[in-house]
């Protein structure tokens, strides 16, 4: 993560933003419906111009103190009224416990009915005017009575009574109310509009990020647990099957991109709109606050049953998924043995096994994500229903206004959203948690075989001469050696065979050369180094190796023979092919050393493969070149050609193989059987000397061949 520190910090800084626009938007809402439609768009109880008889009127209903600022808060104007000059909140308490005295007043005298029609928004004022003689002569105790009473009403409801006196003066001054309320609207709406805007604008740029965050994320971790694989030594991919390493690379980090797209999104937002939306709901009506509370409760339980219930699941599907792979990779590189053998029924339904697990595990994880979505939208409709039945009972009393009460419900949707958010993270953070636990027991797994931290140099004399002392070595966990006490000497220029039965520890032998797997025991020297001591490149650069599979890339076959050696020309492909037996056939193909070679080289014969993975092997110009078992595949007639077109070539050349014919004119031929040298020497020595190699030949060679 740390290469998208900046681009996270702007992800974060971007939510904060957006979460501030959203909840921004239940408030300006409230306002509209609140002051736009309820109030006529008059924000505050003190108007903004009073006639002289509506300073005269409100003025009687207010204290010594409410009177002072009044008079300092207005100026008079020319035509005998009032204008506002300087707007408190102060102001606006005056004005509304004055309003409320007034109107209880006239409650108590009954005469409420000659300036009220009804509804506080349609003040006669000119009927209230008419009110002024008979209120002078109310006792001044009545008076203090009623500013006492309202001293000790609710905020909201001195406002609203004030703002509808505060609507009459306006209306008495002349001020168009109407008019006043469509640009408080407007104004208020393009608010709205603006946060939405601005809202979309980082919710896009942030999806955009985590995005972009995401996929590199997952492209470095392909890449780091790649790397990690190319360094793995055999004891290393002996630990983690090919199928588990494939969707460890594949299926796994996706895991982890998709929980960081959401995660990086949700992280920040969710608790934000979460304990924003508390704090504004609050605000709207503290009194309703156990509502909240409850739904949070019940969603954090539904959580909490569904990580249980799930997270071992997850840990399942990665398992059979590799089980999956495994299985489908069998099937698809041994199809033509498969189709040989008539298994296909079996393979069916040994494919149908492991899919139909694979399935009901999936499904049980999704039955169990499904039933929050329900539960989730079940409990949000339950929310709203209680917060209105609650809220009806409160704007009755009035103690909250409609405008909060639709502000209310949508700070709880939003609540209830983030914790849902909140949720769908313990959903995938079970999954990918599972998912980079594998991932790292790649990464952090400690590769058996590396570079010295001194590395030496080979000895310029010594080039291409392969020495095993006293060589042993065994496998992991094995409690018998699988080479024991091996000593020989592969000489630059000659030619070193190595036969014996199936299981002998022939194939083991060379890939000690190659340093596949390290000896336990004794020392393996190539160009009079150490193979231990030396660079795995540098080593394996001195090295052509032709394995017993011929393993060919995607592309041409000019690219195929150039892969261990990507500035040979083209003469020298020529001449290596030429080498390996393989021209005559690759100047049949359409393009030549341009034809395509399809994936795995399905489109050439085995033979033919395996000419070409000599032909790359001899391009490399090596020191030693290693053939294990890889003229298998070839005629009697081209291996023989071959092996005369080796004979000059100057390598060290070492044969592992079955065919007596194949090894019969090498210079040392040795013997192995149960991971020892049983015989060493050439082929006329060892048919006196060693009962294993006369055993092998006699099943190969004519009677007049074996004398």
């Amino acid at each position: 993560m740390k290469p998208f520190a900046a681009m996270l910090l702007a992800a974060v800084v971007l939510l904060f933003a957006q979460a501030m626009c959203d909840l921004n938007l239940p408030n300006l809402l409230s306002d509209i419906v609140n002051v736009g439609i309820q109030q006529n768009g008059i924000e505050r109880a003190a108007p903004g111009q009073i006639s002289a008889g509506g300073m005269a009127l409100i003025t009687k209903f207010m204290t010594g103190e409410q009177k002072r600022l009044t008079y300092e808060s207005y100026t008079a104007a020319h035509d005998g009224g009032y204008i506002l000059n300087a707007d408190t909140e102060a102001l606006d308490s005056a004005f509304g416990s004055a309003a409320y005295a007034l109107m209880n007043t006239l409650r108590e005298m009954e005469d409420s009915r000659h300036g009220m029609s009804g509804q506080q928004a349609e003040l006669d004022m000119s009927r209230m005017h008419q009110l002024l003689p008979m209120l002078e002569m109310i006792p001044q105790s009545v008076v203090d009575g009623a500013i006492e009473q309202a001293a000790r009403m609710d905020g909201l409801m001195l406002n609203q009574v004030g703002i509808a006196f505060a609507n009459g003066f306006l209306t008495e001054a002349g001020v168009d109310v109407r008019s006043m309320q469509t640009a408080y609207i407007i104004r208020v709406g393009l608010n709205m509009l603006l946060l939405a805007l601005l809202g979309g604008a980082a919710t896009i740029t942030v999806s955009l990020i985590s995005s972009r965050v995401a996929a590199g994320v997952a492209r470095d971790l392909r890449a780091d647990i790649f790397e990690k694989v190319e360094s793995f030594s055999n004891a290393e991919f002996d630990r983690f099957s090919t199928a588990s390493l494939i969707t460890r690379s594949t299926n796994d980090v996706t895991q982890i991109q998709m929980l960081l797209m959401f995660g990086i999104r949700m992280v920040c937002y969710a608790p934000i709109m979460a304990v924003g939306g508390i704090i504004m709901a609050v605000g709207k009506s503290a009194a309703m606050s156990w509502i909240i509370a409850v739904a949070v409760l019940a969603i954090l339980c539904v959580i909490l049953i569904v990580f249980v219930v799930a997270l071992p699941k997850f840990k399942l599907i990665q398992k059979l998924t590799d089980k999956l792979n495994l299985v489908s990779r069998e099937n698809l590189t041994g199809m033509m043995v498969i189709r040989a053998l008539g298994t296909r029924e079996h393979e069916k339904r040994r494919f149908d096994g492991v899919n139909r697990e694979v399935t009901d595990v999936n499904r049980f994880v999704n039955r169990v994500m499904v039933t929050m979505m329900p539960f989730m939208m079940l409990l949000m409709n339950g929310v709203c229903v209680l917060i209105v039945w609650v809220g009806a009972g409160r704007i009755d009393a009035a103690a909250m206004q409609v405008g909060d009460l639709m502000a209310y419900i949508q700070y709880a949707m939003q609540v209830i959203m983030s914790f849902l958010m909140i949720a769908m993270m313990f959903i995938f953070l079970p999954r990918a948690a599972v998912s980079a636990d594998r991932i790292a027991e790649v990464l952090e797994t400690e590769a058996g075989i590396s570079d010295p931290g001194a590395p030496r140099g080979f000895d310029p004399k010594q080039r291409g001469r392969v020495e095993f002392k006293n060589v042993s070595f065994r496998y992991g966990g094995a409690e018998d050696d699988a080479l024991h006490d091996i000593t020989f000497t592969a000489a630059p220029g000659g030619t070193t065979a190595i036969i014996g039965p199936t299981g002998a520890g022939k194939s083991t032998l060379v890939n000690l050369i190659m340093r596949f797997y390290d000896v336990t025991g004794g020392e393996l020297l190539v160009g009079g180094a150490d193979v231990r001591e030396v660079r795995q490149k540098d080593l394996r650069e001195r090295i052509g190796y032709v394995p017993q599979k011929g393993v060919l890339m995607t592309g041409t076959v000019a690219s195929n023979l150039r892969y261990g050696n990507r500035a040979a020309s083209d003469a020298e492909i020529a001449a290596a092919a030429g080498t390996a037996q393989a021209e005559e056939f690759i100047s049949e193909m359409p393009e030549g050393f341009e034809s395509l070679i399809s994936q795995g080289g399905a489109n050439v014969s085995g033979g033919q493969k395996q000419r070409l993975s000599i032909a790359r092997a001899l391009v490399r110009q090596p020191d030693v070149l290693i053939f294990d078992d890889s003229f298998s595949a070839l005629d009697f007639k081209t291996d023989a050609a071959l092996r005369r077109a080796l004979k000059g070539h100057g390598s060290t050349v070492i044969i592992v193989a079955q065919r007596v014919n194949t090894i019969m004119n090498a210079d040392q031929i040795i013997v192995l059987e149960h991971g020892r040298i049983v015989g060493m020497g050439t082929h006329k020595r060892l048919l006196k000397t060693c009962p294993q190699y006369y055993e092998i030949a006699s099943t190969q060679l004519s009677g007049e061949e074996l004398e």
